[in-house]
């Protein structure tokens, strides 16, 4: 006879089997759901047209005025050596930006923060981008697009020439984009050609970022 310690308590054995077999059958969900969500990102979000490795860090640009013809945008995952960063890929195939400014701020041993500024087209002529790629995290601005299509299949976006996202994904385009006092946070710009009238490039010890 079993002493009372030892005795078999049968719901207490249906308990522990149920936990031993959810235990292996909870990793497996969570395995599945992790390859689901990987997968459903990979699928949402191409590979940016910028076929550069980013080194991660965030800048910002700001112009007074961007004035666009072709207009494409879509989901993008930028590539860092040690991560990749979910962005919003805007191409623009000509683009004008007046009082064009970008800035980076980075912090130093001793020193403490430094700033690199650049800013074109202050006065006189715009700065001008001919295939603009730009892989946004954050956008502010007045806009105003023409022609706007939203929801469109990203793999068929014809704005820029060589510019598309993968089949299936969510996509726009327009034929044309004009943003006002234009606030953006990016972590990687590339053009075909970029024409900077008026140049002016500082490093600054502070932060001295353009908004």
């Amino acid at each position: 006879m079993q002493s009372a310690s030892h005795a078999r308590v049968p719901g207490r054995t249906r308990w522990k089997r149920l936990i031993l077999v959810m235990v292996p059958t909870l990793a497996v969900s969570a395995a599945v759901f992790s390859a689901t969500v990987s997968g459903a990102l990979a699928a949402s979000f191409g590979v940016s047209a910028n076929s550069f490795i980013v080194s991660g860090r965030s800048f910002q640009i700001s112009a007074d005025t961007l004035d666009g013809h072709g207009f494409v945008q879509y989901g993008v995952l930028d590539r860092g050596k040690a991560a990749s960063y979910p962005e919003a890929l805007s191409g623009i195939r000509s683009a004008d930006l007046y009082n064009l400014c970008q800035s980076v701020v980075q912090d130093f041993p001793v020193v403490g923060a430094v700033t690199l500024r650049l800013t074109s087209g202050t006065n006189g002529p715009p700065a001008h981008a001919d295939r603009l790629v730009v892989d946004a995290h954050d956008l502010r601005g007045d806009a105003v697009f023409q022609n706007i299509n939203i929801g469109q299949d990203a793999s068929t976006l014809q704005g820029v020439s060589g510019v598309q996202g993968s089949p299936g994904a969510f996509g726009e385009q327009a034929d044309s984009v004009k943003i006002d006092r234009l606030r953006q946070g990016t972590r990687s710009v590339s053009a075909a050609t970029f024409r900077l009238p008026g140049l002016h490039l500082t490093v600054q010890t502070g932060d001295h970022s353009c908004y």
